[in-house]
C-alpha cells in the first residue's frame, strides 16, 4: 500500500516509524532527519511547534528501530538497502597479538617478582621423604 492511498484518519493511527519505513521505501532514497519529520508533519496536518516539541522524541524512535540505518552523510534509509561489511585489517590483527603477548610476558615477569628472598622458595629438586607403611599408622595414631 502507498502512502498517497492511506486516508488521513487512517496515518494518524499509525506510528512515525511506520510512516517514515513507507515513505523511505516508496521513495528509494535516504532523508535526514528533520525532513523525514517535516513530511510527516505536513502529512498529518501538524503545528509547527509541535514538529520543533517531538523531532527529538523522533529521532530517538529511528535510532531504536531496527528497520533503519543511519548514514555516513546524517540521513536515515532502510537496513535492507544496505549490507554490512566486516573488514579485518591484518595489521590490526598482529597488533593486537603483540598485545597480548606483552601483556603475558609482564605477567610472568610480575610472578618472578613474587619472592624477593630465595629461602621462601621450595626447592623443587628435593625428593619428599617417603614414609612406610608402619611410619604412616603411628603417625595417625598419635
Amino acid at each position: 500500500m502507498k502512502l498517497k492511498n492511506i486516508s488521513p484518519e487512517e496515518l494518524e493511527l499509525m506510528s512515525y516509524t511506520d510512516i517514515t519505513y513507507m515513505m523511505l521505501k516508496e521513495s528509494k532514497k535516504a532523508m535526514n532527519t528533520p525532513t523525514l519529520f517535516k513530511e510527516i508533519c505536513n502529512m498529518l496536518d501538524l503545528s509547527e511547534s509541535t514538529f520543533e516539541d517531538k523531532i527529538g522524541d523522533y529521532y530517538t524512535s529511528l535510532t531504536m528501530d531496527k528497520r533503519f540505518v543511519m548514514l555516513d552523510n546524517n540521513e536515515w534509509d532502510i537496513r535492507d538497502n544496505h549490507s554490512v561489511e566486516i573488514v579485518m585489517d591484518d595489521e590490526d590483527e598482529d597488533e593486537e597479538v603483540e598485545e597480548i603477548q606483552e601483556d603475558i610476558i609482564e605477567e610472568e615477569e610480575s610472578d618472578d617478582t613474587l619472592y624477593d628472598d630465595e629461602s621462601e622458595i621450595d626447592d623443587e629438586d628435593e625428593p619428599l621423604p617417603l614414609l612406610d607403611e608402619d611410619e604412616e599408622e603411628l603417625d595417625l595414631e598419635d
